[in-house]
């Protein structure tokens, strides 16, 4: 049995969990989500709890029920509470701005570039240098972090671009350093 999928989830005040065979919608505060399970799991909610459980004992159901287990609880803590996706710009003159629902990056290109939200994701800016990325749907918010994220990722060699807050790049040695040490250690001869 697998040890996270039989856990229940407990669903918070103010969030409605409707079960309909393998069609699970979760409405909350911060609006609706809606996932078809697969038919391997079974859904069902009992005394404020939910319950995912196996319908057969094959391999891909066994491999199916902690990820759907999880897939509910993330419906339920996005609706509740929404989930948030924090990046940072780093180097000289590079800011970031709202207008609208649009994200517009000033990140060293001739060019700003702009960056309209998908549906459900809303951008917030603060410094002008970090960017919140919130929604209720988790996958959708890690996402669109990513898309931004690859607009300009952290070179290695200044730390220059959009990075994860909390992320941490490893950096190389430029070529003063490489240099230095074929002058210190002996050259070729």
């Amino acid at each position: 049995m697998s040890r996270i999928g039989k856990k229940p989830i407990k669903i918070p005040e103010g969030v409605k969990v409707d079960v309909n065979k393998t069609v699970v919608t979760v409405t909350g505060p911060k609006g609706t989500l809606s996932f078809t399970f697969r038919p391997e799991m079974e859904i069902k909610v009992e005394g404020g709890n939910v319950l995912v459980n196996r319908v057969a004992e094959t391999p891909k159901a066994k491999a199916l029920h902690g990820l759907s287990r999880t897939l509910a609880e993330n419906m339920i803590m996005g609706v509740s509470q929404g989930w948030n996706k924090g990046l940072e710009l780093v180097g000289v003159g590079y800011r970031a701005a709202v207008e609208g629902t649009t994200l517009v990056l000033n990140v060293g290109f001739s060019h700003p570039v702009k960056f309209p939200a998908p549906a459900g994701i809303t951008f917030e800016v603060t410094d002008n240098t970090r960017v919140n990325v919130k929604g209720t749907d988790k996958q959708l918010v890690g996402e669109t972090a990513a898309q931004i994220h690859r607009i300009r990722p952290p070179e290695p060699y200044k730390g220059k671009g959009i990075k994860y807050i909390g992320e941490v790049i490893r950096r190389k040695a430029g070529k003063a350093a490489k240099a230095a040490g074929a002058a210190a250690g002996g050259g070729a001869k």
